[in-house]
């Protein structure tokens, strides 16, 4: 604290004996008092006053002397050298301040502690800009320099946060008008590239820019408001004017400004060419618009417009790098955007193509079905349902849920359903299919978990065998509206391995409504599973009361109904199917000996049933048919083979042996005596096919009916 005082000062600074032989340091010689003793008791009396409170602060009208226009010091005390700080007339030095601390005749007092001050106010941050006022670099009159700086940050961060909170271009362009509009510019257009690059694309050739959103100050009649007139930058017609699409010249002043990358305003010859290019109308140009390019990661990918009107400041330096901001950040933001929904189109359509596109409509049953993702943003999950047609007019119906929600479980999911299709085309009880399901699934990896439900409904016996692995079980609606759960084993979890299965078999009268479906269902974090089916229940049984059986499509709706605002945390698959079976009157069955004569007995037995039925247009073609395929099974068979028909809204005949060997279609030569009957089943019949069974095969054909 020596350096800056005088030597005096350090000299003098103790006690009142020392004090009193320097007179020369702090006195004139010729008798007159000193500085010191003429004004000890005016600082005496200042220190007096500051300490109650009475003196007028420094910024107060009224303060003493020329104190009142001094800044106070930042640290908490006044400027040194200055009246305030010192209590000194002018002339008066920091040696002076030090002797005056002292009385002449009392003991040394304590150096005065600064004049206490009143708490200085924290400068208030402006929030963003009212509607009427835009965000400038420079505050008010009475603003200090950091409170516009303040401000214009506070407005960058909530605007960038706004823009970063979306995830689909629309929300990112649109975070983006509402951040600007009003309070930064009356106006902006925000063009776009068409199409947009997505990732590591290359662009296409040449580049289009598309107006993809423009938003402006709506016109209010009463502008009596705080916010003043909110009025538009130009009349509407002019505003909706601008040029839709844009096709950018290579070597034009729009290409150039575009790869400039950096806002600027239009006050150039060049700027303002390139904004007529781009927008194709009348705007305002100088320094009341600004062309922002928006450049994404690797390539400019738009450009944004930002317009204020005549009554309104113009855009000053600064504002430039606001508007930087908000460009960068809109183009990464849609970059972002347009990479999270190529990945969303690519999950949703690896889970819709693991679906089934449409249901089989196989005789004797109508199907209906629902999907439900477990959340817009994640439509990839493991659930699945199927139904697959078998020989003998019959359908396996399937309902599996595989663990988690990523792009692993679809891809498992998959796997599973192939190899379940692939099992129930060998015709395998249900059991046997969960059986193989579970090597499979224990091939796939250790953490493949599943459940799944295999049911088989014979429409002919009217009959329904189901097999269960950790599925919730299925639910029925019968015909007089009576609702059941069905007792079926649980058994244990695809994947677990080393765990049998057990099937059961259970009637499925007519007009009955099977209902399977994933615990997704059922399920939630407010309640547990068997308290949802039993809510699933009662929802089957009110809609059963109504009308029995209700349509299939409006009772799915009705099912999904259940669930509440929070109950959907997983998945949900549904399978519902309408029994509506074959009347034993439509059927005909017959056992055959493999012998040269069976073909012949099978066109009698062809033809009787089809004057029966009134179906005797089809005698000739359905006994030409007949003779070849059992002359096929005749030549191959060890045991019975068997001969049925089924009349529904076609006309089925189906013929079994025991041999596995699959037939095919062969094209025979001109001298060749076999290989044509098949080729006669292909021409005549509306549709054929062969189905590989457990202990032979079935051949079968369908002729539509007159």
């Amino acid at each position: 604290m020596c350096r800056r005082r005088s030597s005096s000062s350090c000299t003098a600074g103790g006690s009142p004996e020392r004090l009193r032989r320097l007179p020369a340091a702090h006195g004139r010689t010729d008798g007159t008092p000193s500085v010191t003793e003429h004004r000890a008791p005016r600082r005496a009396a200042e220190e007096i006053s500051a300490s109650s409170g009475a003196a007028a602060r420094p910024h107060e009208p009224g303060a003493s002397g020329g104190d009142a226009g001094v800044p106070a010091d930042p640290r908490g005390g006044s400027r040194p050298g200055s009246r305030t700080a010192a209590g000194a007339g002018p002339g008066e030095g920091p040696g002076e301040h030090r002797v005056r601390a002292t009385t002449q005749d009392g003991p040394a007092a304590r150096p005065p502690r600064p004049r206490e001050q009143p708490p200085r106010e924290p400068a208030s941050v402006p929030g963003p800009a009212p509607a009427s006022q835009p965000v400038r670099a420079s505050g008010g009159a009475h603003a200090g320099p950091a409170e516009p700086e303040t401000g214009r940050l506070r407005y960058v961060g909530a605007a960038t946060r706004r823009i970063a909170r979306g995830l689909d271009l629309d929300e990112i362009v649109l975070g983006l008008c509402r951040s600007v509009v009003p309070t930064f510019a009356d106006a902006i257009l925000v063009y776009l590239r068409d199409p947009l690059p997505v990732g590591d694309e290359r662009p296409v050739e040449p580049l289009v820019l598309r107006l993809r959103r423009t938003d402006r100050i709506p016109e209010d009649a009463d502008t009596e408001g705080t916010l003043g007139p909110r009025l538009p930058l130009v009349p509407a017609p002019e505003v909706s004017a601008a040029a839709e699409t844009t096709r950018v010249r290579m070597d034009g002043p729009l290409a150039e400004v575009l790869r400039g990358v950096r806002p600027l305003f239009a006050e150039t010859e060049q700027v303002e060419q390139a904004l007529a290019e781009l927008v194709d109308c009348e705007v305002p140009t100088g320094r009341r618009a600004v062309l922002a390019p928006l450049r994404g990661r690797r390539r400019v990918i738009g450009a944004a417009v930002l317009l204020r009107r005549p009554d309104r400041p113009a855009f000053e330096p600064d504002d430039l790098l606001i508007a930087a901001q908000l460009a960068t950040h809109t183009a990464l933001g849609v970059d972002k955007a347009v990479l999270y929904g190529r990945e969303a189109y690519i999950a949703d359509q690896l889970q819709r193509a693991m679906l089934p596109d449409s249901l089989p409509q196989p005789t004797g049953v109508r199907l209906a079905s629902r999907y439900l993702p477990a959340a817009e943003t994640a439509r990839v999950g493991g659930d699945w349902y199927d139904a697959i047609p078998l020989p003998g007019s019959r359908v396996a119906l399937v309902v599996g849920d595989v663990m988690g929600h990523s792009m692993q479980s679809a891809a498992i999911m998959g796997q599973l359903r192939t190899t379940v299709q692939t099992l129930a085309g060998l015709d395998l009880p249900p059991q046997e299919v969960l059986y193989h399901l579970d090597e499979q699934a224990q091939r796939l990896g250790h953490d493949r978990m599943a459940t799944c439900v295999y049911a088989v409904y014979d429409p002919i016996a009217h009959r329904l065998v189901v097999a269960n692995a950790g599925h919730p079980p299925p639910v029925m609606l019968h015909a007089n509206g009576r609702t059941e759960v069905l007792k079926v084993p649980e058994g244990a979890p695809i994947g677990v391995g080393g765990v049998p299965f057990e099937a059961v078999e259970l009637p499925a009268p007519a007009d009955a409504t099977l209902l399977l479906y994933t615990d997704g269902l059922v399920e939630s974090r407010t309640r547990d599973v068997w308290s949802g089916i039993e809510r699933l229940r009662e929802r089957l049984g009110a809609v059963g009361s109504i009308v029995c059986p209700p349509p299939l499509e409006p009772l799915c709706d009705e099912v999904l109904d259940i669930l509440g605002p929070g109950d959907r945390d997983d998945d949900i698959a549904l399978l519902a199917a309408r029994f509506d079976g074959i009347a034993p009157s439509d059927v005909a069955y017959w056992f055959l000996e493999p012998h040269p004569q069976t073909a012949g007995r099978a066109r009698r037995l062809v033809r009787r049933a089809l004057r029966r039925w009134d179906l005797d247009d089809l005698a000739d073609s359905v006994e030409l048919l007949v003779s070849e395929v059992v002359t096929n099974a005749v030549r191959y068979a060890g045991r019975p083979i068997t001969l049925r028909l089924l009349r529904t809204d076609v006309l089925r005949c189906e013929v079994g042996d025991d041999a596995p060997q699959l037939p095919r279609m062969r094209h025979a030569g001109t001298q060749d005596e076999n290989g044509r009957g098949l080729f006669l089943v292909h021409r005549l019949a509306q549709r054929w096919g062969a189905t590989r069974l457990s202990a032979g095969k079935v051949v079968w054909f369908e002729l539509p009916l007159p």
